[in-house]
């Protein structure tokens, strides 16, 4: 039979408080610290004090970045913005620019589908880009665009 002070295992024990236990529980609490203190020096050793991969949340507060109510209504604005600059292109240029940078698709594919060449869908969205900085620079002019 080994004592061990509960205090030591035990962060809340305001005092020594010394019990008697199995040497074999008292072996498994040496490993345990073993491995606690090993575990501590590989990530002092390689400077790996977190991991986005140690389900510990870390992850999901960079994922799920929580907003504050100014941001969300600077957001909200913002994509408003957008949207009425692209409302406000011709219809062609309106939906190769969805195409290209909501859906994905590429200038070949959608020249492909529109049955043109792609340097008349790069040349739309080219100048839909400049259609949409030159609406939302008179929409708002106190901003730095």
């Amino acid at each position: 039979m080994k004592k061990i002070n509960l205090r030591d295992l035990y962060p809340f024990y305001k005092s020594d408080f010394f019990i008697e236990i199995a040497d074999e529980v008292a072996e498994l609490i040496k490993q345990i610290e073993r491995k606690e203190h090993a575990d501590y020096e590989r990530i002092r050793v390689n400077k790996a004090y977190y991991s986005l991969d140690a389900d510990d949340g870390i992850e999901r507060g960079i994922v799920l970045l929580v907003l504050s109510p100014e941001e969300i209504y600077e957001r909200k604005l913002s994509k408003q913005e957008l949207y009425a600059a692209i409302n406000s292109l011709p219809e062609k240029q309106a939906k190769r620019i969805y195409a290209h940078f909501f859906l994905g698709m590429s200038k070949a594919e959608i020249a492909r589908i529109e049955g043109v060449n792609k340097c008349q869908v790069s040349r739309s969205i080219e100048k839909a880009l400049k259609n949409i900085e030159k609406f939302l620079k008179n929409f708002c002019k106190g901003c730095n665009f």
